[in-house]
């Protein structure tokens, strides 16, 4: 949709002057191209989708409807999965620190847990023995993908505990070794074939073949050519993360007759160019030769430092040139932001879109100085009538952010 001042004022006058909008259409479509892309290279394959990257209720049910996993990392996360009307056998639950209690609830419905230390490998396998329900679970696996990070998450293949997970999980009365799973935080492709290929060490070197294999998120989405640019490395497309990593699947799995499932767990990947925040500019200054525009927003709904985000101006006054302008948010932080050196017209009650703000917005926004704005859907709006707007999450409240005090 087209997104001009007409539609701003009315988005307005009935949700205030700072909100977010949800493009539910576009996180469906990349949905849909990211598992096609992968299953055309390695057809047993699937998505995970990372909810901790943006845990919008929305979003979650579209991954559900479209036979996707849902990929957690908390019981938080695993009790909202549910709530969206997630069956357990669908949920993949990471993470290094579970709730026993729901753990335990979530092992017995059909759940999914990958085990991240010797410890909680025990902790399963001793409850294992005092149910007769079959339990899923499987093992977080960490090697070195030459990325100059140790990461703290999974057993190190070469210990001894992992061999003992192993062993645990193979052998253990009612535990059913569902996956290995890993991940690697550092987006670039470079690191991507080690990721694939260490798993296939895994499974060469232990002679066990899971039902399924999950190598992760950490991958780029999609961006304008402006947030390109700003980063050293060459961004990949889809095609190309599928192209060094489901290839060295298909490869190795061709002349076999199992064929596990293969999944990846992206977030921002899907959800990235899903969301833009709008603000509103307050005041325009003056400070010692350097224009500054206040926004009612801040680097804490964007969540995107050291950058300028893809942004446009909708202009709803007439205003004046400005030269080097920066842009920046409501609170009391010198370096909040959200765009440095802008240069065209501004006027005070001008709104700023900035675009490409769907990961770790939402999720990680604090309740600093103010409570969090609204978040809408306008797939579907008229824009004559401006009917078909769905309120995905209405805007916080101070009661919202201090009912769980005492006063």
């Amino acid at each position: 949709m087209q997104i001009n001042s007409k539609v701003i004022s009315r988005l307005r006058s009935q949700y205030g002057e700072a909100f977010y909008l949800l493009d539910s259409e576009q996180f469906k479509n990349n949905f849909t191209e990211l598992k096609n892309i992968f299953s055309a290279i390695y057809p047993n394959f699937n998505i995970a989708y990372s909810y901790k990257t943006n845990y919008t209720p929305k979003f979650c049910k579209i991954v559900n409807e479209l036979g996707g996993y849902a990929e957690v990392v908390s019981e938080m996360e695993m009790e909202l999965a549910l709530k969206c009307g997630v069956e357990p056998k669908r949920i993949i639950w990471n993470g290094p620190i579970k709730d026993s209690e729901k753990m335990r609830e979530f092992l017995v419905a059909g759940g999914t847990v990958n085990s991240d230390s010797i410890d909680e490998t025990k902790e399963i396998r001793d409850f294992a023995n005092s149910v007769e329900t079959i339990l899923n679970v499987g093992i977080r696996c960490n090697y070195d993908v030459h990325d100059g990070v140790v990461s703290r998450f999974g057993f190190d293949i070469t210990g001894d505990d992992f061999k003992r997970a192993l062993e645990i999980v193979t052998t253990s009365k009612n535990l059913h070794f569902i996956n290995f799973h890993c991940h690697f935080a550092k987006r670039q492709i470079e690191y991507w074939p080690a990721r694939a290929k260490g798993m296939i060490n895994v499974l060469d070197q232990f002679g066990v073949i899971p039902e399924r294999i999950d190598i992760g998120g950490g991958l780029f989405g999609k961006m304008p050519e402006s947030l390109k640019a700003q980063f050293t490395a060459d961004i990949p497309d889809y095609q190309a993360y599928a192209e060094v990593a489901a290839a060295v699947f298909a490869e190795y799995f061709n002349d076999k007759e199992i064929k596990p499932e293969l999944v990846i767990e992206p977030g921002s990947a899907l959800v990235g160019d899903c969301m833009k925040f709008v603000g509103s500019v307050k005041t325009i200054k003056n400070v010692r030769g350097k224009y500054i525009a206040t926004v009612l927003g801040s680097q804490k709904n964007i969540s995107m430092a050291g950058i300028n985000p893809p942004m446009e101006v909708i202009h709803m006054n007439e205003g004046k040139q400005y030269e080097n302008l920066d842009m920046v948010g409501f609170t009391c932080i010198e370096g909040d932001v959200l765009n440095k050196d802008y240069c065209g017209e501004l006027a005070a009650g001008d709104v700023i879109i900035i675009n490409n703000c769907g990961s770790y917005s939402l999720v990680m926004k604090p309740p600093f100085i103010l409570p969090n704005f609204p978040v809408v859907d306008i797939c579907n709006m008229n824009i004559e009538t401006g009917e078909g707007v769905e309120l995905i999450k209405r805007g916080e409240t101070f009661d919202d952010i201090f009912h769980t005090f005492n006063f």
